[in-house]
């Protein structure tokens, strides 16, 4: 076990590539920031499973239906994996995060608060939302100073990046197809593409601790420019309309600019509980609550 003694003693660990396990003698404030980074991820990931479980019965075809079972899979996976590694910090058993998640007391990303209405509502969060959650995560995990949390991040990204092609296959295939099918997803692109772009927060603080303490890699404003960069001109090259109507190219930077991000929906809906968020606990909850049995018989 390895000690510090102080927590400038400590950071500079850190700036000098240190990698964190969970056996050290780390600093409370230090613990305390990791757990509470890896339970929203891990709520995030949980909540992303439970998004994709109600389009099971509903999704077009064997072939997508097929592909959404193994998402789903997937995301409830990483959720448990991550809960995992938050446990074994010694803050919560695994038990005790997802009471709290079912009793409304953690949080979790803005985009799983709102309710798909719409197969092409499933393509928009597939391209766009897993994108943004995987560019987050890979900024996470290149220079990540807690070590369980780096090396079970290796896994989740692999597998985010076959869902942001799964995504991105759906969206070409949309985009070739008939009218009524590119007008379902532009309808959802007008639904989603904030949300998705609102998964990455506002800017950064200047004195954010999950940056000092090499958490995170990059600030929050870094990440959303470079997916703005790469899926506003992707979105254009396939016909499709950006909801943003402030959007402008600057022909001395080069760049996309977008207009003013409004946060007020995003604070009503985390204010009220999610327009789809409730009952998707709600469920989740009840179905936890009927298999108590079986973790009962386990622990015998």
């Amino acid at each position: 076990m390895r000690t510090w003694g102080s927590m400038e003693e400590f950071e500079a660990f850190l700036d000098a590539g240190g990698i964190v396990e969970v056996g050290d003698d780390m600093p409370h404030e230090y613990r305390q920031a990791v757990f509470a980074f890896i339970e929203m991820h891990a709520n995030s990931e949980l909540m992303g499973g439970l998004t994709e479980r109600d389009w099971i019965p509903r999704t077009p075809g064997l072939r997508h239906k097929m592909s959404v079972l193994a998402k789903t899979q997937d995301e409830i996976g990483h959720g448990h994996l991550l809960y995992m590694v938050a446990a074994d910090m010694g803050i919560k058993t695994r038990t005790e995060m997802l009471e709290d998640l079912f009793a409304g007391k953690s949080r979790f990303h803005n985009v799983f608060h709102y309710q798909a209405v719409t197969w092409g509502d499933q393509v928009a969060i597939a391209f766009l939302v897993d994108a943004a959650a995987l560019a987050s995560q890979q900024a996470v995990f290149k220079n990540c100073s807690y070590g369980p949390y780096r090396r079970i991040l290796k896994r989740i990204i692999s597998e985010e990046g076959f869902h942001m092609r799964l995504g991105e296959d759906r969206m070409m295939r949309i985009a070739e197809g008939t009218e009524a099918q590119r007008k379902l997803f532009q309808d959802s692109l007008d639904r989603w593409f904030w949300p998705a772009l609102q998964l990455f927060g506002p800017d950064s603080k200047p004195n954010d601790k999950l940056l000092r303490w090499h958490i995170k890699s990059e600030r929050n404003e870094v990440l959303r420019d470079k997916w703005v960069q790469k899926f506003v001109p992707m979105l254009h090259s396939y016909g499709f309309t950006i909801p943003d109507p402030d959007l402008r190219f600057d022909e001395t930077t080069r760049k996309w600019v977008l207009g003013e991000i409004d946060w007020e929906p995003l604070k009503r809906t985390l204010a009220n509980g999610g327009p789809d968020s409730t009952r998707r606990i709600s469920e989740a909850r009840d179905n936890y609550e009927r298999s108590g049995w079986v973790r009962e018989a386990l622990a015998q």
